[in-house]
Parts: C-alpha cells; sequence; structure tokens
C-alpha cells in the first residue's frame, strides 16, 4: 500500500452545487510517480463500474486515429483516455430505480394479480426500500407494496439472478410490454441518491408506477465481469462521483490552438464511435 503525505495546498478546492466537494493535488515528482506506477502494476485486474460505453468509444477513437497514422509511436496522447480509479472498500453502489408511465392496459387490480402470480405481494403502511436482495418495492396509486420475489424466478446465474434483470424479466417485459428499456419511451430510470420521495412524486406527475430497487452489489458487479458478461443498462448507481468536466482529456495535442471548434470536432468523433 501506497501512502503519500499532502505536503502543497491543493491546485484545486471547493464545493459543487450538488454540495459535493472536490480536492485535486498534483502529484509531479519522479520518485513519487515511480511509486504510484510500481503500485499499479501490482494489481492484477481492474473493473469497469461505470462508463464502459465512453471506454469503448475511446478504444475505437484511438483505433481509428492508428489506422490514419500509421506511423504512431503508441505515446500520441490519442493512444490514452481519462479514468478514476476507486478501491472497491470505498466505493458505494446505490439502487437504480424505475418509474413506468403506464399499466399497459391493466387496472391497478388486474396488474396487482397478475405481480402477485411472480411475486409475494404485501401492502406497505410506508414508503418501502428494499432491505435485502430478492425484494422490491411498488408505488402505485398512492400506495406502497412489498414483493418477494418466488424462489422458482430466481436465478444463480450472475446476470440473470440481478434483481433489474429479474423485475425486466418477469414483470417489465411480459407485464408491461417493456422490452427494451433502453429504448422504450415509457420507462425512466432514479438514481437512489434522489430517494423514494422522488418516485412518489414522478408516479404522481409524468408516470404511473414506480420501483424501488435493492442495491446491485459490489461482489455481484465482479462476478458479472469475471463471467465476461455485461450488466443490464441502469443496474447501478455509483457514488462518488467526479464532477463532469472536471478534467479533459485532448485527443489533440493542438487541439486548444484550434478553439471550441476544435474541441467540438473532437466531440462529436467520439459520439460517432459511442
Amino acid at each position: 500500500m501506497v501512502t503519500m503525505k499532502k505536503m502543497e495546498p491543493p491546485l484545486y478546492q471547493f464545493v459543487a452545487e450538488d454540495g459535493v466537494g472536490h480536492t485535486v493535488w498534483k502529484i509531479g515528482e519522479t520518485c513519487r510517480v515511480d511509486l504510484l506506477e510500481q503500485a499499479f502494476a501490482q494489481i492484477d485486474r481492474i473493473y469497469i463500474a461505470d462508463g464502459h460505453h465512453r471506454a469503448a468509444s475511446a478504444v475505437k477513437v484511438g483505433l481509428k486515429r492508428r489506422e490514419e497514422h500509421p506511423d504512431y509511436t503508441g505515446k500520441e496522447e490519442f493512444n490514452f483516455f481519462l479514468s478514476v480509479l476507486f478501491p472497491d472498500d470505498q466505493l458505494m453502489i446505490m439502487d437504480y430505480n424505475r418509474v413506468v408511465k403506464d399499466l399497459n392496459g391493466y387496472t391497478t387490480e388486474e396488474f396487482l394479480e397478475k405481480i402477485s402470480e411472480k411475486f409475494l405481494v404485501e401492502k406497505s403502511d410506508c414508503a418501502y426500500k428494499p432491505d435485502e436482495k430478492g425484494m422490491v418495492g411498488m408505488y402505485v396509486d398512492g400506495s406502497w407494496y412489498k414483493l418477494t420475489a418466488n424462489p422458482n424466478i430466481c436465478s444463480q446465474d450472475p446476470v440473470e439472478g440481478l434483481d433489474v434483470s429479474i423485475l425486466q424479466r418477469e414483470v417489465l417485459a411480459p407485464i408491461l410490454g417493456i422490452e427494451d428499456p433502453k429504448t422504450d419511451k415509457r420507462i425512466d430510470f432514479v438514481g437512489g441518491i434522489r430517494g423514494l420521495g422522488e418516485l412518489e412524486r414522478r408516479a404522481g406527475e409524468d408516470m404511473k408506477l414506480a420501483f424501488s430497487m435493492y442495491p446491485t452489489s459490489i461482489q455481484e458487479l465482479f462476478a458479472v465481469a469475471d463471467a465476461s458478461l455485461l450488466m443490464p443498462p441502469k443496474s447501478t448507481w455509483f457514488e462518488p462521483k467526479l464532477r463532469s468536466g472536471l478534467f479533459i482529456h485532448c485527443l489533440d495535442e493542438n487541439l486548444f490552438s484550434h478553439g471550441a471548434a476544435g474541441v467540438q470536432r473532437e466531440t462529436k468523433e467520439a459520439a460517432k464511435c459511442d
């Protein structure tokens, strides 16, 4: 374990609008950089917990640039992209909840009956946040319900056994008709950091139904990655998060000489590869 005492004042230190503080130090001494390189060399694996689409886009841009510059050395800026690493014991996964526009033609009573074929449905006297795996909170028509998955719909598969997968497979697709949550306009996603009150608000305004999920665990994420599989969409909400735009990596060393137009061009190039 490498421990470095912060001797110099930070380059940047501020509290953002969301109340989260950010402090930035620069590590410039060669001896300290060498220590960090040695420490990272001992890490046998790194998991992409968030931003895998952006990482894939950066790789595609890099490969495209290599084709355009066959004499590349590997040291050009397009061979690299920004990342931030967190120890798994200092990273929190929060619930990523769902809100749905309608009941797909069912009355509330009919919908509850359909749900009860797959879950034990119990009405809750207060807002319900699941406290263990296999349980889901549901809010509809001003009431909260506790849903407990029947054992026969659970799975030991790293992906199919995730709570978000069970909800998608057993409720969202067959009952509510939401086959692809990435493109269906009838579903939206609410980060757990916003609380259950936000679910109630959405279900009472522009939506009809809300589901509060039990957070995916770090161990579940590792199991999916170790099996060379992909997490379902919107299955994890990570904290802490760096402020967007706090750091920028230029693919072209001369980018800033082109001004805003150059930044826009690079952004479009990355977007096309996403």
